[in-house]
């Protein structure tokens, strides 16, 4: 044989193969979905003849399939139009047969199911004498002519497990029959399937719904599988969806290209029903997981988010950071702090005059007022003990404005409990500035807490001091002076553990 004859035999084995395998495949997957839906559900008297179509059917599968194997020599066409005729003047006959004599029992959707193999018959005889009448040297093969095979019904389906995984499905197709023919035989696997004529379709749909698993055809007119699949994983709640490539280009350079875009899996057609149903199962158990995966995740976030809103209604946001990155001793010295202590007048004959609850409704109502004080001034609350509030600025974070928002801070306090609903609480509030130590305690309850000198004369001075103003030491006095507005008082007090010194009762 010549290198020119070799040529044309191939070419004319491409034309064959690529005009008729598409119909011969539809016809094969289509007629086993008749004799399965028959066995299921009637009429039994119409089998024997779904069968015949079924052998008929397989018969023409295999013929074109030797075709593009190579296994039947083309030179005798009319040997070849016989051999490829005869298995479809069968199914025709049969099914024209099936439809006349039972079409009255059979249901709409297999009745649809045998006009769509009658229908393709018909297009896959007119291929046989278009492809065969035609000289191989008349036109050259292009990739583009190819069409989209459709997916091999295997000769038995095993029974399904009812706890099969199932899910909703997007098959993205531009030949019809393709992507009717996928549709039934995901449907009947149980799957919700919708379909998609285009990729900019597949998009409009990807907007609209949501779907587990994407199987898309490479060669499609307006936008191909590639780019579809380049926009899905771009996008950022679709590029989650596993996509299933399936078409009939068998080219490495293909199949890496949707690899490295992110499709899960390539399948070339034709393919066959196990397995499809494996690939798909395996998809969808994978996203399953995924969407599990991301509930657990979001569960963890919520868990945490919560553990954090404990936290920070303990401690400090800077402390917290501080033990997440690690650190298990939290101790820092602060040159100048600010630290009011606010404590309520007559608080015991109070307690005893007032039913608990009501004790504890009043203190939680005025204690919150001052909580939210705090965040209002940048004020750090350091803990409550009993009636005393103890509030401190300037640590964890140093400020150069401690002393000033620490007295604006005192001030609206007086202010908060004199307006507490329920009856109005008189406080005294002592005020000092100077240096302090504070650092985190406790394992099972931690406390942010301070010390220091500091820390002792705030309170000694909030003791000593008047209902409904503020009592300063000289340090604190010097560092608020402007926001008085009137002259302070002066005070010369002999300080338990500390000694005489002059004070300053402010407003």
């Amino acid at each position: 044989m010549t290198g020119a004859s070799d040529i044309r035999r191939k070419a004319l084995l491409i034309r064959i193969a690529q005009r008729l395998f598409g119909p011969a495949e539809a016809i094969a997957g289509f007629q086993d979905i008749v004799l399965d839906e028959l066995r299921k559900s009637g009429p039994e008297d119409a089998i024997g003849d779904a069968q015949k179509v079924q052998l008929a059917a397989r018969d023409l599968l295999g013929r074109v399939n030797a075709i593009r194997r190579g296994e039947i020599q083309t030179s005798d066409k009319q040997k070849l139009r016989h051999d490829l005729r005869t298995p479809a003047n069968a199914i025709l006959g049969y099914s024209e047969l099936i439809l006349e004599d039972f079409g009255e029992e059979i249901a709409p959707a297999v009745i649809a199911d045998i006009r769509t193999v009658i229908a393709e018959c018909a297009v896959l005889v007119s291929q046989i004498d278009r492809v065969l009448d035609t000289d191989p040297d008349a036109s050259e093969m292009s990739i583009d002519s190819l069409t989209a095979y459709s997916l091999e019904q295997t000769l038995s389906l095993t029974q399904r497990n009812k706890d099969e995984i199932t899910g909703r499905i997007l098959v993205v197709d531009d030949t019809a029959q393709n992507r009717e023919l996928l549709k039934r035989q995901l449907m009947r696997q149980g799957h919700e399937v919708t379909t998609a004529a285009s990729g900019l379709q597949a998009l409009t749909l990807m907007q609209e719904r949501e779907f587990d698993l994407a199987l898309v055809d490479i060669l499609m007119p307006d936008l191909n599988g590639i780019e579809l699949l380049t926009r899905l994983k771009a996008h950022e709640e679709w590029r989650r969806i596993p996509v299933i490539m399936v078409s009939g280009l068998n080219d490495i350079k293909a199949i890496t290209r949707c690899i490295e875009a992110g499709a899960e899996d390539y399948l070339e057609k034709p393919v066959s029903q196990v397995l499809l149903e494996g690939r798909v199962r395996a998809c969808l158990e994978k996203r399953r997981w995924e969407l599990r995966e991301r509930e657990y995740i979001a569960q963890i976030e919520y868990e945490r988010d919560r553990a954090d809103s404990l936290l920070h209604a303990m401690l400090p946001a800077p402390v917290i950071q501080r033990l997440r990155d690690g650190e298990t001793v939290i101790a820092d010295k602060f040159d100048s702090a600010t630290i009011v202590f606010a404590d309520i007048v007559n608080f015991t004959p109070m307690a005893a005059s007032i039913s608990p609850s009501e004790l504890v409704e009043r203190l939680t109502r005025v204690f919150l007022r001052f909580d939210d004080l705090a965040d209002r001034h940048r004020v750090e609350k350091i803990k409550t003990i009993g009636d005393a509030y103890m509030a401190a600025c300037g640590v964890p974070e140093p400020c150069e404005d401690h002393a000033e928002r620490s007295f604006e801070f005192a001030r609206d306090l007086i202010k908060a409990a004199s307006e507490t609903e329920g009856g109005g609480l008189s406080i005294r509030v002592g005020l000092h500035t100077g240096p302090v130590i504070a650092g985190l305690v406790g394992r099972l309850r931690f406390l942010y807490d301070v010390w220091g000198e500091t820390v002792n004369l705030a309170s000694r001075l909030e003791a000593t001091g008047v209902p409904g103003r503020i009592h300063v030491s000289g340090e604190a006095c010097s560092l608020v002076s402007e926001k008085l507005e009137a002259a302070p008082e002066e005070k010369v007090h002999d300080l338990k553990g500390i000694g005489r010194m002059t004070t300053f009762i402010v407003d």
